[in-house]
């Protein structure tokens, strides 16, 4: 069975197990909620794009920005610049799934044409003849006082390193979907087979960790598409009789990093520097903690000056949630600040400002227009950072319409 469903849009009746619809509702991955009807399920999206199968049902979820917009998003995210539509081969009228495994089929074979990269890998074993270096404390530990064998540490040079590990285990997560071309899948193929010397990654296990160099240059891009792929293919399950697997990317943590590295950027480019996740707790106990998006630091300052707090939601008619504005109070109540920033994907609502009764904190909620080319959100970005810079001014500027909100 096929659903389709669009981000933000509305969820469907479909007649599914029983047993389906309660796996979907506890993935997070769609809402699920059994309808009147015996037998029936509403299933709608719930802030995540892409593909995922559970049983034999299968659900794809569109995206609402293009392909070239959302590409943007992620690849600014991840190395400070656009990803070419030339480097890509996105078309724009393929699906989210399509375009990557495209994209990155595409990479992965750029980046091992002229062989897999080889480098060093720290390897921890036993061994009955000492290589490398001896592992004094593991070896009193485990063999006490026994000479063989003997616990070592050496550097081992081959291909089995993270940046081969996470091509191998990329292409064997989108190999698992449906849709895909046949030139697409053979070079993931291929790239499975170039890689057979090389360990799979395990499920549940942290990423391997790499670090861009000269070196790795040329398999760059190819390892953030990877990183991108088995983030999204880590919807994966295994308990039970029915599995959930496939390829769903978090729209809202997206948002969030892009708007952190952008808006931080600009921020710095003020003067100062940005924290994202700086962490700060709620009491005195230190026992509630709390971790603000991005909070900025104006140059020869110690304390915060700005914390700002992204929100990707849905469009409402009634307007932004107030829960955001309970949170981004108790940001600025914590760090001493007179006014916090809250920025949403654009929707139907204007940005507004609220001042707080008693305490005379104002937060502010603006919004993006993520639906533009890559320059004129850039410049939206540059504007909304200074407009957070003037209003952290010691003098400030006019406050200007201002609606109150009752505690």
């Amino acid at each position: 069975m096929h659903i389709d469903l669009t981000e933000n849009g509305d969820p469907i009746e479909v007649e599914i197990p029983a047993a389906v619809g309660i796996l979907l509702r506890a993935s997070g991955l769609v809402t699920a909620a059994p309808s009147l009807e015996p037998g029936w399920w509403t299933v709608g999206p719930a802030g995540k794009v892409g593909v995922a199968r559970v049983g034999s049902l299968e659900i794809w979820v569109a995206p609402k920005l293009v392909i070239r917009r959302l590409f943007f998003l992620m690849g600014y995210a991840r190395d400070l610049r656009a990803w070419r539509d030339e480097d890509l081969g996105l078309r724009e009228d393929a699906d989210l799934v399509t375009a990557i495994a495209t994209a990155f089929a595409r990479q992965a074979d750029r980046a091992t044409q002229q062989g897999l990269l080889q480098g060093y890998r720290v390897e921890e074993t036993s061994s009955p003849v000492v290589r490398g270096k001896i592992r004094t404390a593991d070896q009193v530990r485990h063999r006490y006082g026994i000479a063989v064998p003997v616990e070592i540490r050496y550097d081992e040079y081959g291909v089995d390193i993270p940046e081969n590990q996470l091509l191998r285990g990329a292409a064997a997560v989108l190999l698992q979907l449906g849709g895909l071309d046949l030139l697409t899948r053979k070079s993931l193929l291929r790239l499975v087979r170039a890689t057979a010397d090389v360990t799979p990654l395990r499920r549940g296990v942290p990423l391997p960790s790499w670090q861009p160099s000269r070196l790795n240059a040329r398999y760059q891009l190819a390892l953030h598409l990877a990183e991108l792929v088995l983030r999204g293919g880590s919807v994966e399950q295994a308990p039970g009789s029915t599995q959930i697997s496939g390829f769903m990317l978090d729209m809202a943590a997206l948002y969030e990093d892009f708007l952190t590295v952008a808006l931080g950027m600009s921020l710095t480019r003020a003067g100062g520097i940005c924290r994202p996740q700086d962490r700060w707790h709620l009491d005195e106990a230190d026992s509630v903690p709390m971790r603000p998006d991005l909070v900025w630091y104006a140059a020869g300052s110690s304390d915060p000056t700005a914390v700002v707090d992204a929100k990707y939601k849905a469009e409402k008619p009634s307007g932004f949630p107030n829960a955001d504005l309970y949170q981004m109070l108790a940001y600025c109540s914590v760090m001493g600040l007179p006014r916090g920033h809250l920025v949403y994907a654009k929707g139907n609502e204007p940005a507004t400002t609220h001042v707080f009764r008693r305490t005379g904190i104002e937060v502010t909620q603006h919004t993006l227009d993520l639906d533009q080319d890559p320059a004129d959100l850039l410049a939206q970005v540059d504007h909304l950072a200074t407009s957070i810079a003037v209003a952290s001014a010691p003098a400030g500027p006019s406050p200007g319409s201002r609606s109150e909100l009752a505690m």
